[in-house]
């Protein structure tokens, strides 16, 4: 996955608290998809798979993603709807984070951008 000027410009403007979670969820991401293109969009990376996207920001407490599609990953949020925070976006705040497997995101992530 190329990554252009402006989505490494943003990453290298993360704050250090958050950088970990941020390169957790974006190594799972290309894990998952490596054929996933890789923009700046709305601010913020943006990743592509056909037509679907999938957009990793930082906030004040931690990453978020939004575009998934809870209709897609429903399972996901029933087990963590301490981190829904309106249609179509999670908020993860490191600490909560660590409570999360990897597996978990990874599936998260790959039913966001399935076909």
């Amino acid at each position: 996955m190329d990554v252009n000027e402006e989505v490494r410009a943003y990453v290298d403007a993360i704050p250090a608290e958050h950088r970990p979670l941020f390169d957790r969820v974006d190594r799972l991401v290309r894990q998952a998809c490596p054929e996933a293109s890789v923009g700046i969009s709305y601010g913020m990376p943006t990743y592509r798979v056909g037509r679907r996207r999938l957009h990793l920001g930082v906030w004040s407490h931690g990453v978020s993603l939004y575009g998934w599609q809870p209709g897609r990953n429903a399972d996901f949020a029933a087990r963590h709807p301490e981190l829904l925070s309106g249609k179509a976006t999670l908020r993860i705040r490191p600490e909560d984070a660590a409570a999360i497997p990897d597996d978990e995101l990874t599936e998260l992530v790959a039913q966001a951008l399935s076909p």
